[in-house]
Order: structure tokens, then C-alpha cells, then sequence
């Protein structure tokens, strides 16, 4: 129908409008909470209400009549006065999370990513897929029963259209009939640690809020089946839940490999490697306690971690307290790493950029 093709039409434009806006759009906090289908409003510049538009037929229709412009619809009271200035447009559309990351993929050109191990899961779904005369009579199909009844009269010669009583028997009777469909699913993990010691404000924090959300929202449109963990640490890590990584304030010194550890004995109880799809992002200052901590984070990572997960991603934060080593100790020990990558995220700006040097590589 044209309707559905106009309608089509002013959801490109929005998405386009969207688009343009998109650095912007990347640094709402308000949207962390929101998954998947979840239908977002957002305010959205330069985009008019769709309207009907007048033809070329002067000689009549509707709004032909005695009114001059100004007059109220009802007859009554008196128009006032316009301004001089012209208007601003700024219209409230909604979207959802799942159209906001496709944007977000199509805007930074990321690819999509090819999981390993694709197919080797299946999971087992009952689609109803057919009509049978035998059955539980939950799954009785009325439609169908009638329907077959009535046939079953007018080749009798029994039904009356002028008085159209229709009478099942038993041999009318029509059920649903299903089959158990083996689907092919990928499972993936995301493990997140975040360093919330002390030199970590809310500023840092509010930056790693957003370069997490953005990056589950884009794996989340990716695969089906996909797990989040969390793993905050200062000295010690913790495994905490979605709410609290989020909103945690800590104090104290920095220890990452107490991260390290906790992921790699999560993953070794609980993801096969032969199983799942593994992502580990970390976010700190680039402040540890020691060089030689540093270091052992990077044994753990080649000897352990890197063989079995799909990309470590290392966010770095500015700080203005951390010394902010961490990150040239990864590109000095982990270089030729093909599934290492790093950014570094100074201002709310610097996301759009991070996610792109994330996923380019399609991992």
C-alpha cells in the first residue's frame, strides 16, 4: 500500500536524521537500561510532521468556504498575534535499541561479525507447522473444524443457507499439528572488568558506562544467545551484577591481574571455548600497582586468555590521577596479538571513535 511506502520512506529520513547526529547521540546516558526492542523517544532536529498537501484542484473540495485566514475553526474569538521569528522544529521520534545499533553499524561501517563455532550449538523449538485430524483437543483448530463441517454438509446436501446451523461431528475435528525444529545458535559472553579504584571519578566511570552500554548493544544485535558478566576490582575483584558495575563507587589502590584472574576462572568453570563465542573488555586510568603486575596481566592473556576468546578489548579512560601505563605495557608485550585491541577515550567525543577501532576487525 502507499501508506506503507511513505511510512517507509519518513523512517529513512528519521534514521538519516539520526545518523548525522550520531556522535551525540552515543554520549545519552539516559539510554543505559534500555535492551534490545525497547522503544526509545528521542528528540530529533530538522524533521516535519508528515501532512497532507493541497492539489491543483482550485475549483472546490474541503476548506472551500466564507473563513478568511485567522478566523478560529469554531467561528469564535480572535487570532493573535504571530511572531517575527520563524519556528524551530524539534520532533520526538521513536526508535529502538535494535535500529539505534544497526545505525551504529551502518554509520561506522562494522562489519558483521562471523561468530566461531557457528552452527555447532543447536537449540530445540516446536513450530506448529500443520493441520491433522487427530489431537489434544487443546490444540483443537475451531477455524478449521467448521470449516470442515460445512464441507462436509454442502456435499451432503444438508446445509441450509437460510438457516446456517453448522454441526460438528468427530470425523470434522482439526488440530495443530507441530514439529521440534533444531535451530543453529551461536552463544556468546561478554565479560566486563572495570578498575573502580580510587583514581577513577565519576567521570571516568561515566565514560566506561557509555563505551559498555554502545558495545553490549552492538554484540546484542549480533548474536541471539549472548551472556554479560561483570567484574569490578581495585586490589580485589568482584564479581557484581549489571546494576552495580554501573553504579559501584569504590576507593583504593589498583591491582588488575585480581581481574584477570577472576575472568579466567569464570570462563574455565563456566564457557567451553569450543562453545562459546568470548568477548573481555577492560576499562581503567592505566594505573596499576605495580610494572610487574602490569606484566603478569599480559602472561595471563597470551598463555591463558588470548587462545580461546574471539578480542580483548583494553579502554583506557583519561584520568588525571593515574599514570596511565597499562596500556603501553599491552602494546609492548602483546604487539603481534591479533585479537588484542586498545583505545583510549579522553571525552565522551572520543566513543564513537573506539567503538569503530573495536569492531572494524569484525571479530
Amino acid at each position: 500500500m502507499k501508506i506503507d511506502k511513505d511510512h517507509q520512506r519518513f523512517r529513512q529520513i528519521v534514521k538519516g536524521r539520526i545518523r548525522d547526529d550520531l556522535r551525540k547521540f552515543l554520549t545519552r546516558g539516559e539510554l543505559i537500561g534500555k535492551e534490545g526492542k525497547n522503544i526509545i523517544t528521542i528528540p530529533v532536529r530538522g524533521i516535519d510532521l508528515p501532512h497532507f498537501r493541497y492539489g491543483d484542484n482550485n475549483d472546490g473540495g474541503v476548506g472551500i468556504g466564507e473563513g478568511q485566514v485567522g478566523d478560529g475553526v469554531d467561528g469564535d474569538g480572535e487570532a493573535g498575534p504571530g511572531g517575527s521569528n520563524p519556528g524551530n522544529h524539534l520532533m520526538e521520534v521513536e526508535v529502538s535499541l535494535d535500529e539505534l545499533a544497526d545505525i551504529l553499524g551502518e554509520e561506522l561501517r562494522l562489519p558483521r561479525i562471523k561468530p566461531k563455532g557457528n552452527h555447532q550449538i543447536t537449540s530445540q523449538k516446536d513450530r506448529y507447522s500443520g493441520i491433522r485430524s487427530t489431537g489434544p483437543e487443546s490444540l483443537r483448530h475451531f477455524k478449521r473444524t467448521f470449516r470442515a463441517a460445512l464441507r462436509r454438509q454442502i456435499i451432503a446436501g444438508t446445509y441450509d443457507p437460510n438457516n446456517p446451523v453448522i454441526v460438528p461431528i468427530r470425523q470434522d475435528r482439526r488440530y495443530r499439528s507441530w514439529k521440534t525444529v533444531l535451530k543453529p545458535q551461536s552463544n556468546a559472553v561478554i565479560v566486563y572488568m572495570m578498575d573502580v579504584s580510587g583514581s577513577m571519578g565519576d567521570e571516568q566511570k561515566e565514560l566506561v558506562r557509555l563505551e559498555a552500554f554502545w558495545i553490549d548493544a552492538w554484540l546484542r544485535r549480533n548474536y541471539e544467545g549472548i551472556e554479560s558478566r561483570y567484574i569490578v576490582h581495585d586490589v580485589r575483584a568482584a564479581e557484581v551484577n549489571r546494576q552495580t558495575f554501573f553504579h559501584i563507587r569504590e576507593d583504593g589502590g589498583t591491582k588488575i591481574s585480581s581481574a584477570f584472574k577472576l575472568a579466567r576462572s569464570i570462563l574455565d568453570t563456566h564457557y567451553a571455548p569450543e562453545e562459546w563465542n568470548v568477548y573481555i573488555f577492560h576499562f581503567s586510568d592505566g594505573d596499576n600497582s605495580s610494572e610487574s603486575d602490569s606484566r603478569e596481566c599480559c602472561r595471563m592473556l597470551r598463555d591463558h586468555m588470548l587462545p580461546r576468546i574471539n578480542l580483548f578489548g583494553y579502554c583506557q579512560v583519561a584520568s588525571a590521577y593515574g599514570s596511565g601505563n597499562f596500556i603501553n605495557v599491552i602494546h609492548e608485550h602483546l604487539e603481534e596479538q591479533q585479537n588484542v585491541i586498545t583505545s583510549r577515550v579522553n571525552t565522551k567525543d572520543d566513543i564513537y571513535d573506539s567503538l569503530k577501532t573495536f569492531f572494524t576487525p569484525g571479530k
